[in-house]
């Protein structure tokens, strides 16, 4: 299997003068998932968009590994860095809820590696989500959210991806839905032999799918851990998640 991986170091970044992350660094081996774990407002998602390039670093570097070459993705725009192969599936869906699940589904595949694969990715969305099968005429705006979160998965995968960045997919989902949500997550990493980066605050379902784990607080790394058992055993996970 090529190696799909990525390397984010040193990175600084914010929004005008508002700085939100500090000297961050963080590595996703090929073929693991990795959990950045926060609590809201800590920069988890402010670090995805800086992966797709659609923050730019102030300082730092960021570097995505595919299929062996390695590629530097800050300056580079947001579709640039998608027709490499890394699909973000962002924190509240933003999808498309005036078209059908099919139609958000095609426009997935929007890179040309992707378009000449759209027949068979469709064919193993449905696989992986058979609930999108029988409501693929359906209007996405009058789905349920564990729905919804079902074709922006499907979305993602539609892009053919080698890496995976997943942020907040457990937001405003009931808890077996997001049990659920992790499960297809896993899922699809397995299927796809995907390299996955999830930004989660719900602690215990995210140890669940992850290989490893950060915490990030005030915009900084606060703890890495090389296995879920270190993160339930660290002291500050404890105190903010497990509340022990």
């Amino acid at each position: 299997m090529a190696s799909n991986s990525l390397e984010v170091a040193g990175i600084d970044a914010g929004y005008g003068a508002v700085r939100v992350l500090e000297d961050v660094s963080l590595s996703v081996p090929a073929g693991e998932t990795v959990v950045l774990l926060g609590t809201n407002g800590n920069g988890k998602t402010t670090l995805m968009r800086s992966i797709m390039g659609q923050v730019r670093p102030s300082a730092g570097s960021i570097r995505a590994t595919i299929e062996g070459v390695t590629h530097d993705l800050i300056g580079r725009a947001p579709e640039e860095i998608v027709e490499l192969g890394i699909a973000l599936v962002p924190e509240g869906r933003r999808l498309f809820p005036r078209l059908t699940v099919e139609q958000n589904l095609r426009l997935g595949a929007y890179r040309q590696a992707a378009r000449a694969m759209l027949p068979q990715n469709l064919a193993l969305c449905y696989e992986l989500f058979p609930r999108l099968a029988e409501r693929r005429a359906q209007l996405v705006g009058s789905m349920s959210g564990g729905e919804q979160q079902m074709v922006a998965l499907g979305r993602a995968l539609m892009s053919a991806p080698h890496i995976l960045l997943v942020d907040e997919p457990s937001v405003g989902l009931a808890p077996i839905l997001v049990s659920r949500t992790m499960e297809m997550i896993a899922e699809m990493k397995a299927r796809l032999g995907l390299t996955v980066l999830m930004a989660e605050q719900n602690f215990h379902q995210a140890v669940r799918i992850a290989d490893r784990g950060y915490v990030i607080a005030h915009g900084r790394m606060a703890f890495e851990g090389g296995s879920p058992a270190a993160l339930q055993d660290n002291e500050l996970v404890r105190r903010v998640y497990l509340g022990l």
